[in-house]
């Protein structure tokens, strides 16, 4: 039966996965590829702050690209402090060359990195845009392996002095020849004051950043798609680079609402089909499979547990593993508030038994993804990217069996299920971490845990209200002389439900005249009626006359009340003329 209802599920959505797949569809031989036509879904970095030293297994990480014999893929992990921007690009490289005499214009053609960054919102290129590229080096020394470039007054790329630093490091045989290697590491070290600022961008600051991975697997140079991110990433647009945001997210808080209700949504709970699939390396770090063929296409939907886990070493990329889960919304009833929710996934062990150092803690993150997937067909190499940081939480290590349903832990993701919620999608996530530890993978259960019994499989728990309208207000000019005529607008934001607005102006106001039809000013009285939509914002605006003297207070309430109830109040104050009113008070300490 559950089989059953998972088909009907998937044939109901395969259409839209297929159409999606063909759309992306675009060559990029040799150049990062071109802005698609379509609406390319939304790429968002938080980068999270340190008081000191950047910490890598903290970090913020996300990943582009592919693995097969002559597609390379990469983790990149971005961080900030007081004084510059980190950001940590690990790329899985079969083959690794590099240009033992490297020339400014060719070291794209090579192994080679580049990152771009926009310090404003600006169409076109200008001096807050700048390139930042590094390319692959073995032993020599890095002077003549990276270069910055920024944007001129005529919107091209200019080579620019920018203090910033670039380290490489390799895994593998050797770089140079036709045996097989792991991969390679960039690390980017941006001093804020390079950029011609003079401290670190404040919480919630937005940049935009993108990403070029330049691969080279032989002598000749054999042209090889570039890997870029975003995918719609345009080295000379920088509207379509993706966004990277200074800080995490901050905490959810919900729209006003009365609680109503709750809802636990897991597989076979109430009808509810949750699909599930890990891709990766899974417990095995890939056993059985060859690495560069059939690694980055094996499918794992129909396996009861899962590994997430990484590490800062490259050279062990096949025992990385991620998790994808994606949770309907449908048992929350239309035009509620979101109040909160939150993801429990169940632990029952870990890698790193015996193992000396022994596995240590991780952070795993969780991220929202925009598209839809099958987990029938999902692959490390055709699994959706992250859209954005959605939560993170500590989990511990274990050296023995936890039992079932196993340790719970919990991500708090009421952002981006308030975020799907509106849109009427599911809530896609995918779990993931920028551990630098070894054999230190996390093991949970899937949405097929059969054995142990259905409460060990992923959970999404959720609490909703009942929205409550709310009034605020604004008026215009801020300061008033006696006589002055005042502008004030009530905005009155909906909840679908019937609103009565009443209220009075103080005796300050006169010759007051209602310029939004339907609000009723009569004797100095307010009133209005009306069932603006969930969401929906009414402005009320009103016109008077202030008299008084100088300091006088000139006041008004208003009462909003939804199906009778009082839900909101709001008190306006003006002081007339407060400039004279108010004089600056010096404090002296005394001698």
């Amino acid at each position: 039966m559950r089989g059953l209802r998972k088909m009907l599920y998937k044939a109901s959505r395969r259409w839209v996965a297929v159409l999606w797949v063909l759309s992306l569809i675009v060559p990029v031989w040799g150049a990062p590829a071109p802005v698609l036509a379509a609406e390319p879904p939304p790429r968002r970095v938080h980068a999270p702050y340190f008081a000191g030293n950047v910490i890598y297994s903290q970090t913020t990480i996300f990943w582009l690209g592919r693995i097969t014999p002559t597609e390379n893929y990469a983790d990149v992990r971005v961080g900030y402090n007081d004084e510059h921007l980190y950001v940590n690009v690990a790329v899985i490289d079969r083959r690794l060359w590099y240009d033992t005499s490297p020339t400014p214009e060719t070291l794209t053609d090579w192994d080679a990195v580049s990152l771009y960054l926009g310090i404003n919102d600006a169409p076109a290129l200008d001096a807050g845009t700048c390139q930042f590229v590094a390319q692959l080096v073995s032993w020599e020394p890095r002077a003549g392996y990276q270069q910055a470039y920024c944007g001129s007054s005529s919107a091209t790329w200019e080579p620019a002095t920018v203090d910033f630093t670039a380290t490489t490091g390799w895994r593998g045989d050797r770089p140079n020849n036709n045996v097989d290697d792991r991969g390679w590491v960039a690390r980017f070290v941006i001093p804020f004051t390079a950029l011609g600022l003079t401290r670190a961008p404040a919480r919630g600051t937005t940049w935009r950043l993108g990403l070029v991975v330049h691969d080279r697997d032989d002598a000749a140079g054999t042209p090889i798609p570039a890997q870029v991110w975003p995918e719609t990433l345009d080295p000379q647009q920088p509207q379509s680079w993706g966004e990277l945001i200074f800080g995490r997210p901050r905490p959810y808080t919900s729209a006003p609402a009365t609680p109503e209700g709750a809802v636990t949504i897991r597989e076979g709970l109430n009808g509810a089909i949750v699909p599930d699939a890990p891709v990766g390396g899974h417990t095995t770090c890939g056993r059985g499979v060859e690495y560069w063929t059939q690694w980055g296409e094996r499918n794992l939907g129909q396996v009861a547990y899962f590994n997430i886990q990484n590490q800062s070493d490259i050279s062990d990329w096949p025992c990385f593993s991620k998790y994808y889960v994606t949770f309907p919304l449908d048992q929350v009833p239309e035009g509620r508030v979101i109040q909160s929710a939150e993801v429990i996934l169940h632990q029952f062990g870990g890698a790193g038994a015996g193992w000396s150092p022994p596995a240590q803690p991780s952070l795993i993150q969780a991220f929202t993804v925009a598209e839809s997937w099958d987990e029938a067909t999902l692959t490390w190499n055709n699994a959706p990217g992250p859209a954005e940081f959605a939560g993170e939480t500590w989990v511990q290590p274990t050296s023995v069996y936890l039992g079932q349903p196993g340790v719970p832990w919990t991500w708090d993701v009421s952002a981006a299920v308030a975020s799907a919620y509106a849109a009427g999608e599911p809530l896609r996530l995918a779990f993931y971490e920028a551990d630098a530890a070894y054999h230190s993978g996390k093991y949970f259960r899937t949405s097929e845990e059969e054995e142990y019994g259905a409460v060990g499989r992923p959970t999404l728990n959720i609490t909703w209200g009942d929205p409550l309208a709310t009034v605020a207000s604004a008026s215009q000019p801020a300061v008033l002389l006696p006589g002055d005529r005042v502008t004030t607008t009530l905005l009155v934001q909906g909840s679908g439900y019937p609103l009565t607005l009443g209220g009075a102006l103080g005796e300050g106001f006169v010759d007051a005249v209602a310029l939004t039809s339907g609000l009723d000013l009569t004797a100095g009285s307010l009133a209005w009626s009306g069932a603006p939509a969930l969401g929906e914002t009414v402005a009320l605006q009103f016109a008077a006359t202030v008299t008084g003297t100088t300091g006088s207070l000139v006041t008004y309430a208003v009462t909003l009340a939804q199906n009778g109830e009082v839900v909101d109040t709001l008190n306006g104050r003006f002081i007339l003329d407060p400039r004279l009113f108010y004089l600056p008070l010096i404090a002296r300490d005394a001698p």
